[in-house]
Parts: C-alpha cells; structure tokens; sequence
C-alpha cells in the first residue's frame, strides 16, 4: 500500500490590516473632531448669550476685525470634510433592514448640504477676512454689496441649500431608531442635534447646545471604532443574515414547487 503525501501549504502569518485600522481610526476621529469643531466655532461667537436673528448688515459688522470668529469659520469650511465622513458612516450603517432607505436618501442629503455649507463658509465668511486688509473708508464703501450677499441675493440663494446637512442626518437618525441599530437615547440625541444645529444666525447658544448633543451621540461610536469594532456595527449585519434567510427560503420554495 502506497501512501501520497499531501504537498505542504506554508502557513502565513495574519498580520493586521493597516488600512482598515487607519480608517477605523480615522472614522473614530472625524465623529468626535466634527463637533467639536462646531462647539468652538460657536462658542467664539459675541453675544452668545442672546437669541435673535441678526439682519445681514450686523452678520458683517459683527465679523469685522474679529479674527477669532473668522479663524472659526476657517475651521467650519474645513469641517465640512469631515461632515461627509460622517454622513457616510452612518449610511454604511443602514445599508439593510429597515432603515436602508432613510440612510441612502440622507446620506445624499447630508453631503450635498455639507458641500453648499463650505460654499456658504467660503461666499460669506472666508471673504470677510480679506476685507479686514482694506481701510474703513473702502470697507464703507464696498457695503451696499455685502449687504446683497450676505442677503443671499442672485446665485447666492442656493448656499440655502446647507439646510439639507441638518435634515439628511436627521433622516438617517430616524432610519437608526427604525432599524433598531442604536440605543434610542443616542439615535434621539442625533436626531435632536441635527434638527437644532440649523437654528439661525444670532441663536449661537442652540447651535452650541445642539454640537454638544451630537457630541454625545456621535462619541460612543467613536469609541467603538477606536477599539476594534466593526463599521457596520451588529445591526446592519443581523439585518443582511435576514434578508439572505429570506432569499435561501424563497429558493428552496421555488424548487419544490
């Protein structure tokens, strides 16, 4: 009796993937940088204290010589970036189940709201830096524009559109209660901060409120990620197992039929 020996296979080592670790890392990191990123943006605002809605001519005199409020609007205009990350995370968190929808269709809504808010960043705020290199004289005069931009006149209405930021991530909160993929206490936190960080210019202090909020719902998935925990999360994967159930018992149907 002759006996085959089997060739050897050499065994590999498995080494850790070094990209996916730096995107989950990376993931962890714009979750928790967004917004807190937002609460200093805020939180550098005068009059942070009252609630009213300031007219565009005060918008303009209030950002005049204030580079600590410009330096702020620099960082939102970077932020945006990361507004994307986001939005996009929690999209791939809703990629099944019950909640598929809302994160497909808020997760568009979101990152073209965050692309028009970096327009919004750029027409309205960035340019009032530059504006603090010319004299009182010429600044006085240039007013009368600035009024009808900071008024969003002409092709400057659509930076209207950043309001999709807000509502788009408000969308896929409601597709995460729906899917049952977060705590409830954490998905409603979402849900809330989204809704009132769109508060209005001179409301400062709900816009501060809100950041903290999304701080709050946003930081336990950071931790999640930084630890090793996978980008999907449990939920979105029992939801796949689900439907693949579904799909093997309507064949197996289909066959005995």
């Amino acid at each position: 009796m002759t006996t085959t020996t089997l060739p050897t296979v050499p065994r590999t080592v498995n080494h850790p993937d070094r990209i996916e670790r730096a995107r989950r890392l990376g993931t962890a990191a714009a979750l928790i940088a967004m917004p807190v990123i937002f609460m200093f943006a805020f939180a550098t605002h005068p009059g942070l204290g009252s609630i009213r809605i300031l007219e565009p001519a005060e918008l303009i005199l209030r950002a005049r010589g204030n580079p600590v409020l410009q330096f702020a609007h620099a960082l939102v205009t970077l932020n945006t970036a990361l507004l994307v990350v986001v939005a996009i995370y929690l999209q791939s968190l809703l990629r099944a189940g019950r909640g598929a929808w809302a994160g497909l269709v808020g997760g568009v809504m979101a990152v073209l709201g965050a692309c028009l808010l970096a327009a919004d960043k750029g027409a309205l705020c960035l340019t009032m830096s530059a504006l603090d290199t010319v004299d009182d004289t010429t600044f006085n005069a240039m007013l009368p524009g600035l009024v009808a931009i900071f008024d969003k006149q002409g092709w400057v209405v659509l930076v209207w559109g950043m309001v999709l930021l807000p509502l788009g991530v408000a969308v896929q909160a409601i597709g995460l209660i729906r899917a049952g993929q977060w705590p409830t206490w954490q998905a409603v936190t979402l849900l809330a901060g989204s809704l009132l960080i769109a508060a209005p210019d001179g409301m400062e202090i709900i816009n501060l409120t809100a950041a903290l909020a999304l701080l709050a719902a946003l930081t336990p998935q950071a931790v999640h990620l930084a630890r090793g925990g996978s980008p999907t999360g449990p939920g979105s994967a029992a939801s796949r197992c689900r439907n693949c159930r579904h799909r093997l018992a309507a064949a197996a149907t289909t066959k005995t039929s």
